[in-house]
């Protein structure tokens, strides 16, 4: 990264990131984290629908095929939309820790223009962790997974509660997740999102 901040920056004490023993194995799709969310959920029409999977150690990747709905300029993907792809990426990271964090800082740089009708290949990696704190990068390249990088991103997330999302989520919503019969699903309807 070019230029990032001291808060993307991991403290002297901060330690290798462990994989969960229950996290999915690699190669493994990870599957939405909530079937409404913006950036992996399926009944979102215009959403990312992000197909991510394990990697080895604490890293994934992902796939996002950018449609015209994602456009900003004519014809290419809005910096938004990226930015989101990247942080929907680097949340579900968390997921192979088995931890329920949300977004703190993400410090994205946009290298290239990526079209619509591209599929953008996201790849990221959990690098430390201190404490609550999860030190996270990732990349996005067109043309394949070895394809010229169009995006890359930095980012802090925050070891939270599941109360965080009770207080300050929609009761309707957070209940019938509470509610899910799936333990998996139930768990990580609750990450990734401030």
């Amino acid at each position: 990264m070019s230029g990032s901040s001291a808060a993307l920056q991991p403290p002297a004490s901060a330690r290798k990131p462990e994989r969960h023993p229950d996290a999915p194995a690699p190669g493994e799709l990870i599957g939405a984290h909530y079937e409404h969310c913006f950036g992996c959920g399926h009944e979102q029409s215009h959403g990312l629908h992000l197909e991510v999977r394990a990697g080895e150690g604490v890293s994934l990747t992902a796939e996002f095929a950018v449609r015209p709905a994602h456009q900003g300029a004519p014809g290419l993907a809005h910096g938004g939309v990226l930015a989101t792809a990247l942080d929907e990426t680097l949340g579900s990271l968390n997921w192979l820790l088995r931890k329920i964090a949300v977004t703190g800082r993400l410090e994205t740089d946009f290298v290239r223009p990526v079209p619509v009708g591209t599929t953008l290949h996201l790849a990221a990696e959990v690098v430390a962790v201190a404490g609550r704190k999860i030190y996270s990068t990732a990349t996005g390249r067109v043309g394949g997974p070895a394809g010229p990088l169009a995006v890359r991103a930095e980012a802090l997330f925050i070891e939270v509660p599941v109360e965080h999302f009770v207080d300050n989520g929609r009761k309707e919503e957070i209940q019938a997740a509470m509610k899910d019969p799936d333990q998996a699903r139930r768990a990580r309807a609750f990450e990734v999102n401030p």
